[in-house]
């Protein structure tokens, strides 16, 4: 069962959710689909595209894109639409349809903490209250001014001042001592029990959920003063590693113009869109994480990484680089965008303009040709030492690599600059030549796709979960999908034979079996209407058990001819008149 951070949902509750839903009503709030024979088809909301590759089936409740392959449940699609993380999703699904999300309780027996409504009422009550006091602060104010910025980007933004003095929110909170406050990070409680204001004398920007929710703030001194930035600690509500600053109010610039620009502080942000850059997004005091890796490429096809160009901006460039690797995705791209050592985007764009910036991002370095360049930093290619140290710094970075492409086009570059043939470089690193994998064509109606037997078998249960009552209690078979079979089987016997194919569909997700999963679901698509999927499982498990008796025959024929009849065991003879008598209804571990 997946865990998020305000505790445990029960997987019978999901599974009623995945039952109550119809992936067809869910996905059509998004994207419009129109009927295509016995499925729906779209163009893909994850990829840019001009035919529809992206395919819904309302009979077993996922999606698939033949394009980009993103693929999954009603579930998946939200959080891959709306950049929800998996309880998020859940529980938006769940309100859409008027269900409570409950919470298991824990192994030791307590009930974890459940984000309570009037926890996100008091950061609202706190918002209001900052924003109050700007207007009656002529320096916050003329703070603000002095940095280019309008009263209309100020609301936009929601940007507020916390006043200088010890408790200043209780005039917004009469109970001071609610533990609300302390759960938010708003205050801070010492050793003493004594209370205080976290944010005093700053600029408050709130930190916004995709839903429109203040999870936080961020806070910047008007002065000289250390820290320059101050963020909400960790909370039930917010996680500073999952979260980026602007990027509810960048959503739509972003999915319109399928970029986003990643930028280093709140004041970036506000001030690019001061300028008309809308579609800005900030970490929030931290290095770019794979999470925001993940969350930026479901939404746009390119993400350009802005950093200052002295030496911590050099540095988190290079860890944004890191950790986007294991994430590329074949046709989305990654760019580096390095302003003068003098300059961030709040300074140039206000020196130079919106159309000198955005030149600037058109002009960003491709992720590849940065890499390159930063291995090959300081060595002298001309040398079999140099060349060696290349091989070397690149490989870890090389290897992470997953997207087909993009692993292929580097390798061929890395092993070019090294001076040996991509084949050796494959050898040397130890992995798998980039196969073209060709895209599956539509069948004709009611003829099954080319599959191996156990893929056939696989995808019958996913079609139709009760057939699996006329397997043997033992799976007795060999290979990656077997053993998929064997797991979905397991699956299916605890259920008693009753769950539907959205449920395991999901349960499946994040497993090693996903990808067998998915490609069995996949060729699900191609069957015609008039598809016959009880006699297609019939005859695989008749060929199965035919495979396995003749299996077990020859065994045994050797075992024979090795010790005779007299040296067999009795369990070994009963078996081999099993094998050559076979029952009516022969089974696969007789």
């Amino acid at each position: 069962m997946k865990k998020g951070r305000v505790g445990l949902i029960p997987k019978s509750f999901i599974q009623d959710l995945l039952n109550r839903l119809d992936i067809v009503d869910v996905i059509e709030r998004y994207v419009p689909l129109k009927k295509a024979g016995a499925n729906y088809a779209a163009c893909c909301p994850f990829h840019n595209e001009k035919s529809p590759s992206f395919t819904v089936s309302q009979s077993k409740q996922f999606y698939h894109c033949f394009g980009c392959g993103a693929h999954g449940t009603a579930i998946g699609f939200v959080m891959e639409y709306a950049g929800l993380g998996y309880v998020d999703a859940i529980e938006e699904l769940a309100r859409n349809i008027g269900l409570e999300v409950p919470h298991e309780r824990n192994t030791g027996g307590e009930v974890p903490h459940k984000i309570a409504p009037d926890l996100y009422e008091v950061m609202q009550v706190a918002t209001r209250y900052y924003r109050e006091q700007l207007k009656g602060s002529a320096r916050a104010i003329a703070y603000l001014k002095q940095r280019g910025l309008s009263g209309e980007i100020a609301a936009k933004f929601g940007i507020g001042y916390s006043p200088d003095g010890w408790q200043n929110l209780a005039a917004a909170f009469p109970n001071y001592q609610d533990a609300t406050l302390t759960q938010t990070g708003l205050v801070i409680s010492n050793d003493d029990e004594k209370r205080y204001d976290r944010f005093r004398d700053r600029i408050m920007f709130p930190i916004i959920n995709v839903r429109g929710q203040c999870i936080g703030f961020g806070g910047r001194v008007l002065d000289k003063g250390e820290p320059k930035y101050l963020n909400s600690p960790e909370t039930a509500l917010f996680e500073k590693g999952h979260e980026l600053y602007g990027l509810f109010q960048a959503q739509k610039s972003i999915r319109n113009l399928q970029r986003v620009l990643v930028v280093e502080g709140y004041m970036d942000v506000v001030a690019l869109a001061q300028h008309g850059v809308e579609y800005a997004v900030a970490t929030l005091g931290t290095a770019t994480t794979p999470y925001h890796v993940q969350k930026l490429l479901r939404l746009a096809e390119h993400i350009i990484f802005s950093f200052d160009g002295d030496k911590a901006g050099q540095k988190a460039a290079w860890r944004a680089l890191e950790n986007a690797l294991p994430y590329l995705q074949d046709g989305k791209r990654i760019s580096f965008l390095f302003l003068p050592v003098e300059h961030d985007p709040d300074s140039f764009i206000r020196e130079f303009g919106r159309d000198a910036f955005e030149q600037r991002v058109d002009e960003a370095m491709p992720l590849s040709t940065y890499l390159l360049r930063e291995v090959g930093t300081d060595l002298d290619l001309r040398t079999q030492e140099g060349r060696n140290q290349l091989l070397q710094q690149a490989k870890p970075l090389l290897t992470a690599i997953t997207a087909p492409a993009t692993a292929l086009l580097l390798r061929k570059e890395v092993a070019a600059l090294s001076g040996v043939s991509q084949a050796e470089l494959e050898a040397l690193y130890q992995v798998n030549p980039v196969a073209r994998a060709p895209r599956p064509s539509m069948q004709k109606a009611g003829r099954a796709p080319s599959a191996s037997a156990q893929q056939r078998m696989l995808q019958c249960l996913l079609a139709k979960p009760e057939l699996a009552r006329d397997i043997p209690d033992i799976w007795q078979a060999e290979g990656n999908e077997a053993e998929a079979v064997a797991a979905l089987l397991a699956v299916l016997r605890e259920a008693d034979f009753v769950v539907s194919s959205a449920v395991l569909t999901q349960q499946f997700q994040g497993t090693p079996h996903e990808k067998i999963f998915t490609i069995a679901q996949t060729e699900m698509l191609q069957w015609g209407e008039s598809f016959d999927v009880e006699g297609e499982f019939a005859g695989l498990l008749s060929k199965l058990e035919d495979t396995s008796r003749t299996q077990k025959f020859q065994a045994l024929q050797a075992r024979l001819a090795q010790v005779g009849w007299t040296n067999l065991s009795e369990p070994e003879r009963t078996q081999y008149m099993q094998v050559i008598r076979p029952a009516s209804k022969p089974s696969l571990l007789d």
